[in-house]
């Protein structure tokens, strides 16, 4: 099996549902505060706003979530990638790490961001720059991983950074019938390397970008399928591997992508890039900034895209 499919039998038994959150603790929740609301429970807000950061961490998080029930999460404080607006964050526990399974967000407007993170969870790089000197980083980095997040009905309003960055190792990830809107200076949804068998479905992207709408990074068999595109001039979907970015090796290739039945509109007039496979090659500066190893993107700087469907997709003015 080829690393690109390593879905990874940590697509284990599924993990218990969490238990309803208690009045007391969905008082806290939506009380306005600086502090980020560390989540372990299922919420029904009915509607009711939370005016500050969700923290979703670890292996007791598991089965957690909210449905907004048409309501909005939105910090008091701005939005940032190490101070998101809802945090789904793997703990490192001794030697090893304590992933949350299963966690939804559902009927939610998000103003700022989504970040899913396994290793390097809060900003610190170390434990995946480690990680990827060894032949098993992929695994190693899909077993520390969240798995198996939710956002159905989301309302994800940008406010610079980029609104949902599922990160290395991070599996099956599903949007469905979500908006993006607002502005990115960046891209819409980041599938970082490593990360594998996203489903992003019947989603509608009018958000002002300042790249493409999806960049997929060394991730693979992740499936694309029936969204809508307001490109203003930008690119669609791009497939490609960053590397050397921070030193950090990337094994897997963004390979056995489906990208089907999508609808883009607003594509550049002389050079409609819509979905692009091998969209780098290597043309970046700091791809030499993980040399020195017989594998991954430190022995072949190019992007190994392979295996990619992209079937019936159009194009409209």
């Amino acid at each position: 099996m080829t690393a690109a499919l390593v879905l990874l039998a940590l697509l284990q038994a599924d993990a218990p549902a969490a238990r309803s959150c208690t009045a007391a603790e969905i008082r806290e929740m939506t009380t306005p505060s600086d502090q980020a609301y560390r989540l372990t429970c299922r919420a029904e807000l009915g509607g009711v706003a939370v005016r500050r950061r969700v923290l979703i961490e670890g292996g007791e998080a598991s089965g957690a979530g909210i449905d907004c029930g048409g309501g909005v999460i939105r910090p008091a404080g701005e939005a940032t990638t190490r101070a998101p607006t809802v945090a789904i964050w793997s703990r490192r526990d001794g030697e090893g790490w304590s992933p949350p399974a299963q966690v939804h967000l559902r009927n939610c407007t998000i103003v700022g961001n989504v970040r899913i993170w396994g290793m390097g969870a809060g900003g610190s790089m170390r434990d995946l720059l480690a990680s990827s000197r060894s032949p098993g980083h992929t695994q190693a980095a899909q077993a520390a991983a969240p798995y198996g997040v939710v956002l159905e009905r989301v309302r994800f309003e940008g406010v610079a950074t980029i609104p949902l960055y599922v990160g290395p190792g991070v599996t099956r990830t599903t949007v469905v019938r979500s908006r993006f809107s607002g502005r990115s200076d960046s891209v819409a949804v980041y599938l970082d390397a490593e990360s594998a068998g996203a489903v992003i479905q019947d989603n509608d992207f009018a958000i002002r970008t300042g790249r493409e709408q999806i960049a997929v990074d060394g991730s693979g068999a992740n499936r694309i399928l029936g969204n809508r595109f307001a490109l203003g001039g930008r690119g669609g979907v791009f497939l490609y591997r960053n590397c050397g970015e921070d030193g950090v090796i990337r094994h897997q290739t963004p390979s056995y992508n489906q990208i089907t039945d999508n609808i883009f509109s607003g594509a550049g007039w002389l050079r409609p890039r819509t979905v692009v496979v091998g969209s780098r090659e290597g043309n970046r500066s700091y791809c030499g900034d993980d040399a020195g190893y017989p594998f991954g993107s430190s022995a072949d700087d190019g992007d190994g895209a392979t295996g990619n469907r992209v079937e019936r997709n159009r194009t409209r003015p």
